[in-house]
């Protein structure tokens, strides 16, 4: 956590997210410490399956979580990354994750959201898309998956995270403005910014935080829309103070 609080202040940001990665599966007490650290300037994404109890989603929450985390990434055979939770677990957990105050963010590659997405957004539960659908720059607008994402958050059934670096062709991912600027249009109040540092697996194709900062200042275009996108946005949907 002091990395990564060191890196905000670098940035001159003054909050931020933490999402729990794979590796940690259901434990979040790493997470909850970090947030303890953060003394009130970070928000947590943890990972529960639907065994998780009462109290304990009372506590991810009193700790500062706002979320859980689902992946649909699988391996050649077919089998979940070891330590994730599967987008089939968000239906059980959403009746408890809109008790306690907890919205589900998903990652998968952009088709797996086909398949998924339709029956997720009737949970009437907040839905955070990461790393802008996973979507695949060359297949541009006609994209299926590229229409579904665009609709769902225009009808603010989703919320969507700009981050670039996952999605765009280094170093400045122009091939993937057309689609962070399509989803800041269709819905400017639900759609967030987010760096993916610390850049996991992405050896020398990692960007460095500040550039990306830049980038998303030149991209959001006039002040009012960097307010929303980094202020107003995650204030409402992380609960900060």
């Amino acid at each position: 956590a002091s990395r990564y609080l060191r890196m905000l202040d670098a940035l001159g940001a003054s909050r931020g997210v933490l999402v729990q990665p794979a590796p940690y599966g259901t434990n979040p007490d790493a997470l909850l410490d970090a947030l303890r650290e953060g003394a009130g300037r970070l928000r947590g994404i943890a990972v529960a399956d639907p065994s998780v109890t009462d109290a304990q989603l009372q506590a991810l929450h009193d700790g500062g979580v706002r979320g859980l985390r689902f992946v649909e990434a699988r391996d050649p055979a077919g089998n979940l990354f070891p330590g994730s939770v599967g987008f089939d677990q968000v239906a059980a957990l959403a009746p408890r994750m809109k008790q306690f105050g907890l919205h589900a963010q998903l990652w998968a590659p952009c088709d797996t959201y086909l398949r998924h997405l339709p029956e997720l957004a009737k949970l009437d539960l907040p839905l955070v898309i990461d790393h802008l659908g996973s979507l695949v720059p060359a297949r541009g607008e006609a994209d299926p998956v590229f229409q579904l994402l665009r609709g769902l958050l225009a009808d603010g059934r989703i919320w969507m995270k700009l981050t670039v670096c996952r999605v765009g062709a280094a170093p400045d991912y122009e091939n993937a403005r057309f689609i962070h600027d399509a989803f800041t249009a269709a819905n400017p109040d639900q759609v967030l910014w987010g760096s993916d540092w610390p850049f996991v697996r992405m050896g020398a194709a990692a960007p460095s935080a500040d550039a990306l900062v830049d980038l998303a200042h030149d991209w959001l275009d006039n002040e009012a829309l960097r307010k929303r996108v980094w202020v107003v946005n995650p204030e409402r949907l992380y609960g900060f103070a």
